[in-house]
């Protein structure tokens, strides 16, 4: 069941290939989460000391929280991967122009909240343009 889309993120990069992972979380967090108190618009996926995390994600805090707890709504939260998945991805990061963009997060048959996130390559401004379609299916081409 996905709970939130970054549906940007597909329209700004060209999916290269899409990965799934856990993520760390606190009582507050996953109850925000589930209730739909997040955005992944502005957030990204970077790495720090050979883990990667991201960053950026606004989780909003509910008005039922605890009141012993200090929420951080823009906190960086670690996401849990494999050793393989990670030297994986570090060496496809490396390349110029990919990175890692969180698409949505979802909640799996175990009841966990999983980030289903893409490497891809950015768009630049013009092929975007020359990507968008009008109502009959023509191409719209503009002169550069």
């Amino acid at each position: 069941m996905n709970i939130i889309n970054n549906r940007k993120a597909l329209h700004n990069y060209f999916v290269i290939e899409q990965y799934e992972a856990g993520l760390v979380l606190e009582g507050w967090e996953v109850k925000a989460i589930r209730a739909g108190q997040t955005q992944l618009q502005e957030s990204y996926i970077t790495m720090k000391n050979g883990e990667f995390y991201i960053i950026g994600m606004h989780t909003s805090p509910l008005l039922s929280a605890s009141n012993h707890i200090k929420p951080d709504p823009t906190r960086s939260k670690k996401i849990l991967l494999r050793i393989a998945e990670i030297k994986k991805l570090i060496g496809k990061i490396q390349n110029r122009g990919h990175t890692l963009i969180p698409v949505n997060l979802h909640v799996n048959k175990q009841g966990y909240i999983k980030l289903s996130f893409i490497e891809g390559k950015g768009k630049r401004f013009m092929i975007k343009e020359m990507l968008l379609k009008t109502e009959n299916g023509i191409v719209r081409k503009k002169e550069f």
